[in-house]
């Protein structure tokens, strides 16, 4: 048999045998999109899906790399290391809004799958379960133990409302802002307080003049957490909450220090401290290794999803803990759809399609798919190393780890 006759009959196998568990990974993501889990108290999902790999006779490390909600599967003893991975954390008050309890399932499926043909295949599978995509950056978590290190690609398929080769997600990190002033009473005698919730609004309004005078693709993002007492009496604490995004990780920097300086300014006004807590692991852009791409957008067009691997319109400005992972190994996040078009990721409505006969679609496709692409690295030596010459020295800016 020819290496292509071989590729194709493992990809042919591979399908086969998603088909096969398609109830068992629709029971699985229907289950999970009915008991959301936020970050990094994914326990339910993290046991249902756990259970199920061990279910199919593969040794599953649980609570990997010291993160109670994570899991790691290796199988295979040589070759090429492709990483299948999972989110399963959900979102405050509206649950599965986007959609991770399919990527789950797809995930499992195609990491299922292709564990039965990787020593036949010649290649190395790893699949991981990430938590607390969702703020907590569950990936970076792991990364930083080395849960990556000898991954030569790693890829997985997120829902949507259209067929997307490319997220362009951009660099974000969060920062919680505490504003301390001096209470007195606001009618007696307001001369001897120092008012931090004018130190907060001024902040955000030297925020929203910093607005007209970024970058059209950089975002600044905040709310108030807490104002005040009572009216009679000067706030002595106010709290904020703010999104800083700009469109690498490397641009990020110098945006949070403009940001720093018209937080900082607030308090100089008013007379008041401030305290900004930058939140640890912020996440990066991602960076398509393109080779990859390219094969996952020819397997895709298999299933009548076709796609480009060119940036579309419109669909920037979100962020994950993907892109780390893109600045690690080569890396893939496409996206593949579940509603229809307009239906917006972060609403209770997509949360609703994220159960639908399209969303039963996608995760078989979307298992299949990767399953295909993962076995194309493993038998086709040239596509290898265009992957590895596409990531180029490996380079990882401030900020990623």
């Amino acid at each position: 048999m020819s290496t292509t006759q071989l590729r194709e009959s493992l990809k042919q196998r591979a399908c086969e045998r998603i088909d096969a568990l398609k109830n068992d990974l629709v029971g699985i993501s229907h289950d999970i999109h009915a008991h959301p889990e936020e970050n990094f108290e994914e326990h339910y999902a993290h046991k249902r899906l756990t259970d199920a790999i061990g279910d199919n006779k593969l040794d599953v490390t649980r609570k990997a790399y010291d993160i109670d909600t994570a899991f790691d599967v290796a199988v295979g003893s040589k070759g090429a290391t492709v990483a299948v991975l999972c989110e399963y954390d959900a979102l405050p008050g509206i649950g599965h809004a986007c959609g991770h309890n399919i990527i789950a399932a797809a995930g499992l499926g195609a990491g299922l799958a292709l564990a039965g043909l990787a020593e036949e295949a010649g290649g190395r599978l790893r699949l991981m379960g990430t938590p607390a995509e969702e703020g907590g950056g569950g990936k970076i978590e792991m990364a930083r133990k080395g849960a990556f290190v000898g991954v030569d690609a790693a890829m997985m398929v997120h829902p949507a409302d259209r067929e997307l080769a490319r997220m362009n997600a951009i660099a974000i990190q969060h920062c919680l802002v505490k504003y301390t002033g001096e209470a007195a009473h606001a009618a007696v005698s307001p001369h001897l307080g120092r008012n931090a919730l004018d130190a907060a609004v001024l902040g955000y309004m030297n925020i929203a003049a910093l607005r007209q005078h970024i970058l059209p693709t950089e975002r600044i993002h905040g709310i108030f957490l807490k104002g005040g007492e009572k009216p009679n009496i000067v706030p002595r604490e106010t709290e904020m909450d703010w999104y800083v995004r700009s469109n690498t990780i490397e641009t990020l920097q110098p945006l949070k220090e403009r940001v720093a300086g018209c937080l900082h300014g607030g308090a100089h006004a008013a007379g008041c401290h401030v305290d900004l807590q930058w939140q640890p692991n912020p996440f990066a852009d991602i960076v398509d290794n393109i080779p990859l791409l390219a094969a996952y957008v020819s397997n895709s067009a298999q299933f009548g999803r076709m796609l480009t691997t060119e940036y579309m319109a419109g669909t920037g400005g979100g962020s994950t803990d993907m892109g780390n992972i893109s600045y690690l190994t080569p890396s893939i996040h496409p996206m593949i759809a579940v509603a229809p078009e307009g239906v917006s990721l972060h609403t209770p409505e997509f949360a609703d399609y994220a159960t639908n006969e399209e969303a039963t679609r996608a995760i078989l496709d979307g298992a299949k798919i990767m399953a295909m692409t993962a076995i194309d690295v493993w038998t086709n030596d040239a596509l290898a190393a265009e992957i590895k010459a596409a990531f180029g020295d490996g380079f990882v800016p401030e900020g990623v780890l």
